[in-house]
């Protein structure tokens, strides 16, 4: 184990400072990306079932790509692993979606509550990287928590409250993870240089 004041781990803090500021405007990007997408699936929760399927199919994929092309700009920062697995996930279970809606639903809110705790996971693991390097690393963290908790929140009500809840509750976590990065990204634009 390496004591916080060797300076190898000055280097890997140095570089983890570097990456966060040499990249704020893609987690900018984002999170603005991502509250957009979030507050769309806010104001339409009660779609029916069939259209809530194909929209959040598409907010995955969406999501999923822009996610997985802003991590990979930014291989260099911690987390990158976690970080890509999730945007690929979300890429996969989009197209589910929107290739097979109907079929679909029911079984969204058991993969939801599976991206989720995966999700919740990683912020939470990533928030602890971040919380000897930035200030607002509790963002990230409350991110993680949020997951968890809209986790619980799907599995408690699954079957009945899937028509609904899925619109309100993906939206709510995009909304969440994209406060976090843009977050993440005024942290690293307000960094100094080394």
């Amino acid at each position: 184990m390496v004591d916080s004041s060797s300076p190898q781990l000055e280097q890997i803090q140095r570089k983890f400072a570097e990456a966060i500021q040499a990249h704020w405007k893609l987690f900018l990007i984002q999170g603005i990306v991502m509250i957009l997408l979030g507050l769309i699936a806010v104001a339409l929760p009660n779609i029916a079932t069939l259209a809530i399927a194909i929209f959040i199919g598409w907010l995955f994929l969406i999501g999923g790509v822009v996610r997985a092309l802003s991590v990979w700009r930014a291989r260099a920062a911690p987390g990158f692993g976690w970080s890509l697995a999730t945007a690929l996930l979300a890429i996969v279970l989009g197209l589910i979606l929107v290739l097979r809606p109907l079929e679909g639903v029911l079984t969204l809110t058991m993969v939801l509550i599976a991206l989720f705790i995966i999700e919740g996971v990683a912020a939470i693991v990533i928030a602890l990287e971040f919380r000897k390097h930035i200030r607002q690393w509790g963002w990230t963290l409350f991110n993680g928590i949020v997951d968890l908790v809209l986790a619980w929140l799907i599995f408690q009500g699954w079957p009945s409250t899937a028509a609904w809840a899925i619109g309100l509750l993906v939206g709510i976590n995009m909304l969440f993870l994209g406060l976090s990065l843009t977050m993440t990204a005024l942290a690293g634009r307000a960094m100094r240089p080394s």
